[in-house]
């Protein structure tokens, strides 16, 4: 028996039910802010991957799956979302009618990691993007719109994470203070922090390695660092966060693992799933579309990790498929000739419908009607169909009504609409 790659998963029904439930809510959350929706391919060139992300984050080092593609040289199945949507933006020229846009997208990122509870090689993020737009403004109106799409999930035990990475002009100055604590605690950091060290300071605050978490301990913050213009775009950011009722922390070690980030960076935890606590992240990027070869445009965006969400949402309320609205009880050879044509027909109508081929007794099909939780079970024998009249019995008050055959698909059509 060939058995799934481990550190991938099926979403079977029963569980699937959840994901579409999150992903309605995403939508309806998303477009009532202006998103619109793009889809994206899952394969991109390498190239797109290291420039963006950056050559001495974990992903591009380890976690890629990269493939040859011939002449056409290294191809990757994308990591994350962002870098796609900001060469889609670029490519197509989006900015020229107007640099402002809002993007979401849905769908899965890979990522060769260790396999852990919480953690796939193929694993979902619901992904928002925005571009043209750097007012602290709409930093705070992105981290309100997340934590509104997870009240509407009835999500618990989460909360808002919050600092800023400077900018090009104060960063340094931050860079520079962490370098010298760092150089002070080389014997304490791990293998992969001690090259970061060199090449970016600020990579070490990321590692979930123990000694190299307690070696940061006493880091310095970079909001001490931050020049006056980060400084009041992160005064705003909070003072519009408080005035809209979102609960946050700041949390001055928050930094994001990919080194498009500026200024607003953001995560939400939550309680509820042990070690793997964070469920979204994300932050401002403003010199990630020039980097790329676009123009001088801001950005910023977040990623919301479906699979914990979806655990989560799961752990919070009791989401099941509903049953058929009608199910069709056959007995007979020409009653369940003329079941089949009735489901196709009220199918097509927007009826759902389900019936059973396979010769069952009335007993036998009232019992997979009630574990499919049918609403109502029409009731049809070749006795039946002589007499002209069927019987429609409600499932919840077992009521029953008697319909003439002449017309039915058009009745019952009418009565489900």
């Amino acid at each position: 028996m060939i058995q799934l790659i481990k550190g991938f998963k099926d979403v079977l029904p029963g569980e699937i039910e959840v994901w579409q439930t999150i992903e309605r809510a995403a939508k309806e959350t998303f477009e009532n802010f202006g998103f619109q929706e793009i889809r994206l391919p899952i394969v991109e060139k390498s190239e797109l991957f290291s420039r963006s992300i950056g050559d001495t984050t974990d992903i591009v080092e380890k976690e890629m799956y990269t493939f040859e593609d011939g002449k056409r040289g290294h191809i990757t199945l994308r990591p994350e979302a962002t870098a796609s949507v900001v060469r889609s933006y670029i490519q197509h020229k989006m900015y020229a009618a107007d640099p402002i846009r809002k993007f979401y997208t849905i769908g899965p990122m890979f990522r060769r990691e260790r396999p852990q509870k919480g953690r796939y090689r193929q694993f979902y993020q619901i992904d928002a993007e925005v571009f043209g737009i750097d007012s602290p403004y709409l930093d705070a109106q992105l981290i309100f719109m997340l934590t509104t799409l997870l009240a509407t999930l009835k999500a618990k035990d989460v909360k808002a994470h919050i600092n800023s990475l400077g900018c090009p002009c104060c960063r340094p100055k931050f860079q520079k203070a962490l370098k010298e604590l760092l150089d002070a605690k080389k014997e304490h950091l791990c293998e992969n922090c001690l090259r970061r060290s060199e090449k970016n300071p600020l990579r070490v605050l990321d590692c979930k390695v123990p000694a190299c978490r307690e070696a940061v301990v006493g880091a310095p913050s970079i909001l001490d660092h931050l020049c006056d213009e980060c400084s009041d775009h992160f005064e705003t950011v909070k003072r519009v966060l408080t005035e809209n009722g979102v609960e946050y922390e700041v949390d001055k070690n928050l930094v994001r693992g990919l080194d498009y980030y500026t200024r607003t960076a953001f995560e939400i935890l939550t309680t509820s799933l042990g070690a793997q606590n964070a469920v979204a992240g994300g932050g401002r990027y403003d010199g990630l579309v020039k980097a790329l070869g676009g123009p001088e445009v801001p950005a910023i965006g977040f990623a919301i990790g479906f699979d914990r969400l979806a655990e989560i949402v799961a752990m919070q309320q009791s989401i099941e498929a509903p049953g058929p609205t009608l199910y069709i009880a056959p007995l007979g050879e020409k009653a369940t000739e003329t079941a089949a044509h009735w489901v196709m027909q009220l199918a097509a109508r927007g009826i759902s419908c389900e019936t059973d081929f396979s010769g069952r007794s009335l007993k036998s099909h009232m019992k997979r009607a009630d574990k499919l939780k049918a609403a109502h079970v029409l009731m049809v024998g070749d006795d039946e169909l002589k007499t002209g009249r069927v019987t429609l019995r409600n499932m919840t008050t077992r009521e029953q009504d008697e319909l003439p055959l002449d017309g039915l698909v058009e009745t019952l059509a009418q009565q489900f609409k």
